[in-house]
């Protein structure tokens, strides 16, 4: 069996991603694909446990490092638990973050030393890489008001509007810096059914487009001239 494809949604506070998450793995449910979807941070029984302590207002005195940290653990038990088996399977994984969040939040958000980050999370992800992300894009002031306006806001989103506006900027670098991995949807004033039709559209091209190559791949003489 083929390994399966890990597809991850990333972006700043209130941009959608979990109503997304949840409709683009409907929507390839629906399609007939065999589909998974997992978030962070809480996507395993371990990580509910940690996500508490990381989200409470009560742990204001976190240090960054001690956050990442406690995001990278959560991050290695999902890879361990959910990710690494459904795609070995064959299944199409959805991710609500993974480690492009860290380097965005803890990273640039936080001002961590980037190359750290990323060496930490090779440990915590085992090399793994996804094979799409689709990054929504919103104003971090209207992502913020979206993201707490029928609730209290989590420790992360009552952060700085500059804290915000330094995550969304990396997101953005790293979508410019990475091509062929990330897609750039805009949320702006979009309804949750048009951003869905955007995200839903990108996935499938996708993967239309990677079967085909598999396709190609697979025949006698595929690549010569």
């Amino acid at each position: 069996m083929s390994r399966g494809v890990f597809i991850t949604l990333e972006g700043p506070d209130g941009c959608g991603k979990s109503t997304q998450s949840r409709m683009l793995r409907d929507a390839l449910a629906t399609a007939g694909y065999d589909v998974v979807r997992t978030f962070e941070p809480g996507g395993t029984g371990i990580g509910r446990r940690i996500r508490e302590i990381i989200l409470d207002t009560k742990s204001s005195g976190m240090c960054g490092i001690t956050e990442f940290l406690l995001y990278a653990a959560d991050r290695a038990q999902d890879v361990h638990e959910v990710i690494m088996p459904a795609l070995a399977a064959g299944r199409i994984v959805i991710g609500d973050r993974f480690f492009d969040s860290s380097i965005a939040y803890q990273g640039y958000g936080l001002g961590m030393d980037v190359e750290a980050v990323r060496a930490v999370n090779a440990i915590a992800t085992r090399g793994l890489i996804p094979d799409l992300t689709v990054l929504l894009d919103i104003d971090p002031a209207t992502g913020v008001a979206r993201a707490t306006g029928d609730r209290d806001a989590d420790r992360i989103e009552q952060r700085k509007l500059e804290f915000h506006a330094s995550v969304r900027n990396a997101y953005l670098q790293m979508a410019a810096d990475e091509p062929g991995r990330f897609r750039v949807v805009g949320v702006g004033d979009r309804s949750i059914d048009q951003v869905h039709a955007a995200i839903r559209r990108t996935v499938f091209e996708f993967l239309q487009a990677r079967a085909s190559a598999a396709r190609g791949q697979s025949q006698p003489g595929a690549g010569e001239v």
